[in-house]
């Protein structure tokens, strides 16, 4: 469902998969070919929500924010299942692991790698092409090769699986 939040109404790229039972309000926009997947959850009701181009949002995520604390993710951003983001950065090409928590005024650098089930408190600067791991989370390593090809592997193939899921919705 798509609702409008006191005269702010979501902009949606025509190109954006939204998956069945995910919810949208207020000021949030989303770019070009990104998805939003099965029972997540967008509000910008409280500060704007903006989402750039290729990102995916899996099932089951909430996005909110805090007053006057944006969210943003940049382009070719991955947010794996069951993540929580609140008021926070994702820098172009972040990957965000399943069941992590991405608190206030948190940035993900860009490039960077948030490992499943991290909690990243209030604040906190993640470098970029980094993993991160752990409550809290705490840089490991740097990225590898092998590290950028998978996480490059994981947003194309979501914008593959979108498109075609978008083609069975006409």
């Amino acid at each position: 469902m798509i609702y409008p939040y006191k005269g702010k109404n979501p902009k949606i790229a025509e190109s954006v998969f939204l998956a069945d039972f995910t919810t949208i309000t207020g000021d949030v926009e989303i770019g070009e070919e990104s998805s939003v997947w099965f029972n997540s959850v967008i509000r910008g009701d409280v500060a704007p929500t903006v989402i750039g181009c290729r990102v995916n949002i899996q099932d089951n995520c909430v996005l909110h924010q805090s007053p006057n604390n944006p969210l943003i993710l940049e382009d070719e951003v991955t947010v794996g299942h069951q993540v929580t983001l609140h008021s926070c950065i994702l820098r172009k090409k972040a990957l965000v692991g399943m069941g992590s928590i991405i608190l206030d005024q948190a940035e993900i650098g860009e490039g960077a790698f948030i490992g499943a089930g991290s909690l990243v408190p209030q604040g906190k600067k993640i470098p970029p092409n980094t993993l991160a791991f752990g409550r809290p989370a705490k840089v490991i390593r740097e990225l590898n090769e092998h590290d950028k090809k998978e996480m490059d592997r994981i947003y194309t193939e979501y914008a593959e699986k979108a498109q075609y899921y978008k083609s069975l919705q006409k």
